[in-house]
């Protein structure tokens, strides 16, 4: 799940706690409503720990030869 995604769940979440007032004898909506928030925040965090580590950059480890290096053999 994308980060869109995660924005979309919390969203829809919370038009489901705050702005519905429907009763189920089934389903508690309002509960539902905070699950979805809680799941996008969590997803939001996650994706935002995962994008952080594909940003690092590692540098080279390999020995880079330059034109003056070949000009002294």
């Amino acid at each position: 799940m994308g980060l869109g995604g995660c924005i979309i769940l919390v969203a829809v979440g919370a038009v489901l706690t705050f702005a519905t007032d429907w009763k189920m004898d089934t389903v508690n909506v309002d509960m539902v409503g905070w699950i979805m928030m809680i799941v996008g925040v969590i997803g939001v965090i996650v994706y935002a720990s995962i994008a952080r580590r594909r940003r690092l950059v590692v540098p080279p480890s390999t020995t880079v030869v330059s034109d003056d290096d070949r000009r002294g053999l």
